[in-house]
């Protein structure tokens, strides 16, 4: 009797869950990317998506057992990644005030509705390098548990700096500085330590560094190196040693290089790139991630005789922002591995994809510029079993478009259909 009514119970408990579990999706994809890196491309497949991943990939449509999401007409292909993201606030005039009557809470607010608008432009997961430690953190686990809509987040929370850098606070009186300096700044390689533990321990998932000065500090202190040898060793193996990437933010040639002899996964920008810059890149297998959406932006600030730029930081964008295509143009004829980046928050959130065409500009091909936004940027960010490919096993991660991007890059500024992890976020396709 009691071994029949534990069996009753459990057939109760299992009615609820029956219910609730999604249905079997057969995606009909007229045109399919099966393979990023090849640029491979099959015609008339079904996705087969069951609990949120991808069970298999079946040539034909599909019509039995599952409920169909006609793509028929569209060109399918992985959900895209962007490497470099501020998803909990936009750059603007308001800046300065916003840093001191902003609270934790309001950034994380912000941040929930950039993050439905970046997922809902194609963008299924984003590398957030550097936002208010308790906002950011917040965000991304909440988008995790389902409570938010937005993409896959691995954050860094806030960047790490030496004290009176680039990444320090410039502008405000002493005790108005104090309160709003960011806890991730340091000097001396035991400190820097300290910093990459703390960090870790709160939640990090790679570790962002300001290697060299940067445009939107309202200081003189250029676009040079910032960081010792000894700090950057210390920050890198820390990192290192706890199972973390390190990118560097690094314009100046001579911080960049000191970021790569440091051992760093990544750099950000590298607008100011050598000979040995290159060599550097391809001896420790870094990663460079352009975001010349960045570049582009600060320099439309720039040129507009009413904008909102100090005299100051005016000169540092019209000195950086061009010098950003051919940059990367020059790394890129070199061979150097290149993760798509946007650094959006300058860019509004949700334009991310107009880094593609500014790719192509800078020699890519359309397939180059997908790889970097897919399979090398999962690469990249150590999540190639999650993210970069439409692979059996993998999070069904699907976006969809018009026309072929393979010929016109561009296109992907327009998406049509958007799945995420087996749910649909956007379908324009049609009935």
């Amino acid at each position: 009797m009691r071994a029949r009514i534990w069996w009753i119970v459990q057939a109760c408990l299992l009615v609820p869950q029956l219910a609730l579990a999604a249905p079997t999706m057969l995606i009909h994809a007229g045109r399919l990317l099966a393979d990023p890196a090849t640029g491979r491309v099959a015609i008339e497949q079904t996705i087969v998506v069951r609990d949120g991943r991808i069970a298999e990939i079946r040539p034909g449509y599909v019509r039995d057992g599952g409920v169909v999401v006609d793509l028929s007409k569209l060109f399918v292909l992985p959900g895209l990644i962007d490497s470099h993201v501020h998803l909990c606030h936009e750059n603007g005039p308001n800046d300065a005030m916003n840093r001191v009557t902003r609270t934790s809470a309001d950034w994380a607010i912000s941040g929930a509705g950039f993050a439905a608008r970046t997922l809902r432009a194609g963008f299924t997961t984003v590398a957030n390098l550097g936002d208010d430690n308790e906002a950011i953190f917040a965000l991304r686990d909440g988008i995790a548990r389902g409570d938010i809509p937005g993409p896959r987040v691995l954050a860094a929370g806030s960047v790490i700096s030496p004290h009176g850098g680039d990444g320090d606070v410039h502008g405000y009186r002493p005790d108005v500085a104090a309160a709003v300096r960011r806890p991730t700044l340091c000097s001396g390689a035991d400190d820097c330590r300290r910093i990459v533990r703390q960090q870790i321990g709160r939640g990090a998932d790679l570790i962002k560094i300001v290697a060299t000065g940067s445009v939107l500090a309202d200081i003189d202190q250029g676009v040079g190196r910032q960081f010792m040898a000894d700090e950057l060793r210390a920050i890198v193996e820390t990192a290192h040693s706890l199972g973390r990437i390190v990118t560097a933010h690094a314009h100046g040639a001579d911080g960049l290089n000191a970021a790569l002899l440091a051992g760093v996964d990544s750099i950000e920008h590298g607008t100011f790139l050598n000979d040995e810059s290159l060599r550097l890149f391809k001896k420790g297998g870094a990663y460079l991630v352009p975001t010349l959406l960045a570049g582009d932006t600060i320099t439309t600030w720039a040129n507009d005789p009413n904008s909102f730029l100090s005299p100051l930081v005016r000169t540092k964008a019209l000195e950086v922002g061009p010098q950003m295509i051919g940059a990367t143009q020059r790394a890129h004829a070199s061979g150097v591995k290149i993760a798509f980046g946007t650094d959006a928050s300058l860019a509004r959130h949700g334009s991310n994809a107009r880094e593609f065409a500014l790719l192509v500009r800078a020699g890519f091909s359309p397939l180059d510029a997908i790889r970097a936004a897919t399979v090398t940027a999962a690469d990249h960010l150590g999540i190639t079993k999650e993210a970069g490919s439409l692979t059996p096993g993998k999070p069904a991660d699907v976006i969809a478009v018009d026309g072929d991007p393979l010929t016109d890059v561009a296109i992907l500024e327009h998406v049509r259909f958007v799945m995420m992890h087996g749910e649909v976020y956007r379908n324009d396709a049609g009935p």
